[in-house]
């Protein structure tokens, strides 16, 4: 019986990110939180399960040509070894889980406020996303500055699963504003895959993946968002995303200082 509750549950948030476009990561740790497994559990697996269900989406825009791969290479250059410094990390200074179950909660509570920050202003930043002139700061420090942020995701979600997505691709819109809408989503997914893959196969080699749990909850996922997509097309979607912001942010508030 629980692992068709996992199946339903998967499926619950699989509706909820074809419905939204918001990865699963701020979505199903919480839920998983919620269900009484540890935080290193919860953020190991859903790791493994963000580059899965993310890996289909890079497929489709790879042959659209929608990724822009020297955005995603300065992106990896700085994610990937920040997600692997995160690991040893982990391993050398704790020596179990229930060490670093607070450091993993709070960031987890920090990425959901940030999530939801986001997906509030998100407007704002589409509006003024053209207003850059060629000899900003932005544009003439692009290139250190993605790295930066590259540095900054790999060890967030490393550590808590969430950020690769929504913050993701706001740290992309305010970079590069001259990308289109797609090119962001593309480009975004990209570099999400390779660092929830290693940051997943890490968490992988602390013990901190449950497969049995993964494959319940991809089973109902993989469908659900198709059928949330379709679903999205006719509904509100600045609606669904505020209110998906609202529980974000509350549950964030709830890990980060309750």
């Amino acid at each position: 019986m629980d692992i068709v509750f996992y199946i339903l549950a998967g499926a619950g948030v699989g509706l909820a990110v074809g419905l939204t476009g918001v990865g699963g990561g701020s979505l199903m740790t919480p839920l998983l939180l919620m269900f009484g497994f540890p935080p290193h559990i919860a953020i190991g697996t859903d790791l493994i399960y963000a580059a899965i269900t993310k890996g289909t989406g890079v497929f489709t825009h790879h042959r659209q040509k929608t990724i822009e791969w020297p955005i995603v290479r300065r992106l990896l250059l700085g994610c990937v070894p920040a997600s692997l410094l995160s690991i040893v990390l982990l391993s050398h200074f704790f020596t179990n889980p229930e060490d670093y179950r607070n450091l993993l909660v709070s960031m987890l509570g920090t990425m959901l406020i940030l999530t939801s920050v986001v997906l509030i202003f998100r407007p704002w930043l589409l509006r003024h996303r053209d207003l850059e002139t060629n000899d900003s700061f932005v544009v003439r420090h692009r290139n250190g500055l993605t790295t930066l942020a590259g540095i900054f995701l790999g060890v967030a979600v490393t550590l808590s699963s969430v950020g690769a997505g929504a913050f993701g691709t706001a740290i992309l819109m305010m970079l590069y504003p001259r990308l289109t809408g797609v090119r962001i989503v593309g480009t975004d997914l990209a570099y999400a895959v390779p660092l929830t893959f290693i940051a997943g196969m890490g968490h992988w080699q602390l013990g901190n993946i449950d497969w049995q749990l993964l494959g319940a909850l991809l089973i109902g996922s993989i469908p659900a968002i198709q059928i949330g997509t379709r679903i999205a097309r006719k509904l509100p979607n600045r609606v669904l995303q505020s209110t998906l912001a609202a529980i974000l942010m509350a549950i964030g508030l709830k890990y980060t200082f309750f």
